[in-house]
């Protein structure tokens, strides 16, 4: 499936100015697109109307040339699967429960789940390597595993498309990494994965493309390797950085004023 964004201009009244102006791009089933930008440039607004929240938008947003407004939320949630920041539950719900929850658009209020969406939810812990925990509290699991769950419970919805806002910013480095390399995982698969990140390098190591988004508008959109530069990151974050080609890949370090790193 194909989303394709087309001159996108959002303002929250008629008077202010426009928190996205003219943005346009793609993406295809496989791609993985980390969308960077600094704080206020625009990419939660950006998710709130890929995902149906905001309608008062100009431009287009279409799904295989279909418009989004067209859409019901539960034929949006066919087709886009959002996965949050971790949030601690109110309730203690079971990892499988939690999970279960994906399923919301295929359950009445007053009907239970059935043993094929038990495996369907199963199935998508699995994937995420996380079937083990399926009777735990979802409250007691580490940062890692309950945003591994998060992600196993869009994946029930069985959508295209994965839209990710900051997933990772609340864990430490190495749950940072594993959870990437699952979603790195999941766009090898198939999935269309849009991930906002404060962490250029999580881009540069993980994500094929890039969407840089600088006062509401497009800063750069293309493979990562090409416009991911010191030039670009200059430009989001007002800091000198320097690319080094590893044997591990390509690392960026801070820099000062000609390059140099401090």
């Amino acid at each position: 499936m194909t989303l394709t964004v087309k001159d996108l201009t959002y303002r929250y009244a008629k008077t202010a100015a426009p928190v996205l102006q003219g943005v346009s791009f793609s993406a295809e089933s496989g791609d993985f697109l980390s969308v960077l930008g600094a704080n206020g440039a625009g990419k939660s607004t950006l998710f709130r109307c890929l995902l149906g929240g905001l309608t008062d938008y100009t431009g287009a947003i279409a799904l295989d040339g279909r418009d989004v407004r067209t859409l019901s939320r539960r034929e949006t949630a066919e087709h886009i699967a959002y996965i949050p920041q971790i949030h601690r539950p109110t309730f203690g719900y079971s990892v499988l429960d939690t999970t279960l929850m994906g399923l919301t658009r295929q359950l009445s209020p007053f009907r239970s789940p059935t043993p094929e969406m038990e495996k369907q939810a199963m199935d998508a812990l699995e994937q995420m390597g996380v079937a083990q925990l399926a009777e735990r509290n979802f409250a007691t699991l580490s940062g890692g595993e309950q945003q591994l769950v998060l992600i196993a419970r869009a994946l029930c919805q069985r959508s295209d498309i994965l839209v990710m806002d900051e997933p990772t910013s609340s864990l430490d480095y190495g749950n940072q990494l594993r959870v990437l390399e699952r979603v790195r995982q999941l766009a090898q698969q198939g999935y269309t994965v849009l991930l906002s990140t404060h962490d250029p390098q999580h881009a540069l190591r993980f994500s094929q493309k890039v969407l840089a988004l600088s006062g509401g508008q497009v800063a750069a959109d293309g493979c990562t390797a090409d416009v991911l530069t010191p030039e670009l990151l200059r430009r989001l974050y007002g800091v000198e950085t320097v690319v080094l080609d590893t044997p591990c890949g390509r690392v960026l370090l801070p820099g000062e004023e000609g390059g140099s790193c401090v």
